[in-house]
């Protein structure tokens, strides 16, 4: 039987999403942090929602070679890297593989970064209230990722929020965040994509563009 989409779209999917966030609307200290590209679109009507500003926050994924689908791991921004033990020695990757695809990764990461913010400075990140959103959570290796790279920057809450995610993986992000809200966790789970009508790739330009429009004060002001 064919799982039927929860979501129209990305934007859809963030106007739900606002909806389990409505606790931190008008904090002056909550930053919405979104990981490029898919997590941008519902980042921003979450933003919108809270009366909050929003920026990126990029990770990239790292791939087992030959099977690139096949997450070991993910490096994000200020170069934090982290590795799925279990997978890497199933898969058999040696530590040359891994530096490779680190290299690789790193070089794509500080592309975007500086593709999507140009010359503005990255947030505050210290004493605020860290939102970080994206379209959903498969093994959440990136997700991961981010939450203990921005632990270092000492936040005064981190908060993961996505709109689908596996159950599981859910309960695996607890540990590392301060607060996790999973707006649907469907069994079986089968896969992010799945659970959206239109799943398309979001490009460079798109997520330039919102965040630009972000950026700008009047289309952050509430109504």
């Amino acid at each position: 039987m064919q799982a039927k989409p929860i979501f129209r779209d990305r934007t859809e999917a963030g106007r739900a999403l606002a909806s389990a966030l409505k606790h931190f609307e008008d904090d002056p200290d909550v930053l919405v942090l979104a990981l490029p590209r898919g997590g941008l679109p519902v980042a921003v009507e979450v933003a919108r929602a809270l009366g909050a500003p929003l920026d990126v926050f990029v990770v990239r994924k790292l791939g087992v070679p030959g099977h690139e689908e096949l997450a070991m791991g993910a490096i994000a921004s200020g170069d934090r890297i982290t590795l799925n033990d279990d997978v890497v020695s199933e898969a058999g990757v040696r530590q040359h593989e891994i530096d490779e695809v680190v290299g690789r990764e790193r070089r794509e990461l500080l592309r975007r970064e500086r593709a999507y913010r140009g010359e503005r400075p990255p947030p505050t990140i210290e004493g605020r209230t860290v939102i970080l959103i994206d379209d959903g959570l498969a093994t959440g290796a990136s997700m991961r990722a981010a939450v203990l790279s921005l632990r270092e920057q000492r936040p005064k809450r981190l908060v993961v929020a996505v709109p689908v995610a596996a159950a599981r993986t859910c309960g695996e992000l607890r540990r590392e965040a301060d607060e996790v809200i999973c707006f649907r966790s469907p069994e079986p789970f089968l896969g992010v994509g799945v659970w959206y009508a239109d799943f398309s790739q979001t490009t460079d330009a798109e997520v330039s563009a919102l965040l630009k429009r972000a950026s700008e004060p009047a289309r952050r002001a509430r109504p």
